[in-house]
């Protein structure tokens, strides 16, 4: 909660809220096709891709 102005009006407020939305995706043989295609997403602000890879045993 802030206050809407830095004056006197402290009646006068608005409350944000922040949200955490994830996804999880397993891709099991991926490609360098994909592994290119996802590191060049053109995604808006506040979202943010995190890539992994795992080597086969």
């Amino acid at each position: 909660t802030v206050n809407r102005s830095p004056h006197v009006d402290k009646k006068s407020r608005e409350q944000f809220e922040m949200r955490t939305h994830k996804r999880l995706l397993d891709i099991l043989s991926p490609t360098q096709e994909t592994v290119d295609a996802l590191m060049k997403l053109d995604l808006p602000a506040g979202v943010d891709v995190e890539i992994k890879a795992f080597g086969k045993k």
